[in-house]
């Protein structure tokens, strides 16, 4: 049953033969040439066979997770191992016949394992955790704006921001090397994860060109699309957005329409917002004024394909005049679209947390992706 699910699944979804033009991102530079996906794991046999080790070796932790996110339901268990079966029955599929789905990429392997849950009415497997994240990292979030304002030099400003933005990055669930820190250390901060990411020279460093852009006339609209809850949205993404703002650079937060991972959802991160609001005026004011707004990207998955995006979030690009796109975490900006091209100025910002991928990029655990393009 489970197998069926999932080839229904990859005939909807993974078929762009017929995309829907509406749901189009209007800022491509060339959508017709456009892959969202960074490797073809189809061709390279080393990455497919890394990755195919990778999430079944992860399967376990899954079973686990599920089992905690609704233990007092009494079919939980079954329907655990269901999923294990699920899934472990697909990447089987792959490994006979690598072409079984038509295309074979890390973007396809996390939405299979999404849909393996969600045929198991797993939806949404982070929902306390999330939860109890949200409301710990808004208890820091006046301090850590106090901290940004009292950096009076411009530039000495936004590096904290971009820095911060990326540190954030790292409370992501979905990484081994994280959730194994997360579940060991109760303490690890915003702080601690600035002490852990990459020192400058970064990876991909493209950070005194955007500060040198700042210097310039301010953009008219950012979008960006955001990755994780927690520290990540509240602490990272937030005093960012609040900088744009203070520039009058409107933003559009998109966020998961779905939930995956511990990403942060559109329903959740507009309940941030709204109690962001009783810490920071200046996220209030642009809320009322209509100059910040959150919508839904359209995406159920914690990768990004700039090709199915929500058709109200299309026109809101198009009416705004997006001039800056964002995307952050290895999902969207790492996994999907790192050599995609814009109409527009884009950051591109990550923080590489496998081994084997930054090792195959030319860095070390915790490098730092941060692409600036005009």
């Amino acid at each position: 049953m489970q197998i069926s699910y999932i080839s229904d699944y990859s005939k909807t979804i993974l078929n762009t033969k017929n995309m829907d033009d509406s749901r189009l991102c209007p800022l491509l530079r060339d959508p017709a040439a456009y892959n969202p996906d960074t490797l073809d794991l189809i061709k390279d046999t080393e990455a497919r066979e890394f990755w195919l080790d990778c999430f079944e070796n992860l399967i376990n932790k899954y079973v686990s997770y599920a089992l905690q996110s609704d233990s007092e339901d009494s079919t939980v268990e079954t329907r655990a191992q269901r999923f294990r079966k699920c899934y472990v029955e697909a990447i089987g599929k792959i490994r006979d016949d690598p072409l079984c789905y038509g295309i074979l990429s890390v973007r396809l392997l996390l939405d299979l394992k999404e849909n393996c849950l969600r045929s198991q009415k797993f939806d949404d497997l982070w929902l306390k955790q999330k939860a109890t994240e949200n409301d710990a990292a808004l208890n820091k979030l006046s301090d850590r704006l106090k901290e940004i304002d009292s950096i009076d030099e411009e530039d000495n400003k936004w590096t904290e921001l971009c820095n911060g933005l990326l540190a954030g990055n790292m409370f992501d669930w979905g990484a081994r090397a994280i959730s194994e820190i997360l579940e060991t250390n109760s303490n690890f901060g915003l702080k601690e994860a600035l002490g852990k990411i990459q020192k400058r020279p970064w990876l991909v460093d493209g950070l005194d060109r955007w500060l040198n852009r700042l210097k310039c006339t301010p953009h008219t609209c950012s979008a960006i699309f955001v990755d994780n809850s927690g520290v990540d949205i509240v602490l990272g993404v937030l005093p960012f957005v609040r900088q744009l703002l203070l520039r009058n650079t409107n933003v559009i937060l998109c966020a998961n329409s779905k939930p995956a991972l511990n990403d942060t959802t559109y329903r959740e991160l507009t309940d941030i917002l709204i109690r962001v609001s009783d810490i920071c005026q200046v996220i209030k004011e642009a809320l009322e004024d209509g100059r910040l707004i959150v919508m839904e990207n359209g995406q159920t998955g914690p990768c990004l394909d700039l090709r199915t995006l929500d058709t109200k979030l299309c026109t809101a690009m198009r009416d705004k005049n997006v001039d800056l796109l964002i995307i952050e975490g290895m999902g969207r900006a790492l996994h999907t679209n790192l050599t995609a091209e814009f109409k527009c100025e884009c950051l591109k910002m990550a923080v590489v947390k496998n081994p084997w991928l930054a090792k195959r990029l030319g860095g070390d655990i915790f490098s730092v992706i941060f692409q600036y393009e005009t």
